[in-house]
């Protein structure tokens, strides 16, 4: 019995994860004016926002080719 109880704690963290990084990333696509392409930008003074998703921005653009930004395109 504690044996499925973790697994389904382990099951609840890893969608609440992969959740907050659909949202994080949702809220935080831009357009490119240069390229035209989209970016996920990773806000400059919260690097731990990079630390976190990076995993799944890995897998992220293996999917969807798409780019991702710390801070702002200049």
């Amino acid at each position: 019995m504690k044996r499925n109880k973790l697994r389904l704690i382990v099951v609840l963290l890893l969608i609440g994860y992969v959740g907050s990084y659909l949202v994080f990333r949702g809220l935080n696509t831009q357009t490119w004016e240069k390229d035209g392409k989209e970016y996920v930008i990773f806000p400059k003074g919260h690097q731990w926002t990079y630390y976190l998703y990076r995993p799944l921005s890995y897998l992220d653009g293996m999917l969807t080719d798409m780019q991702f930004h710390i801070g702002p395109h200049q």
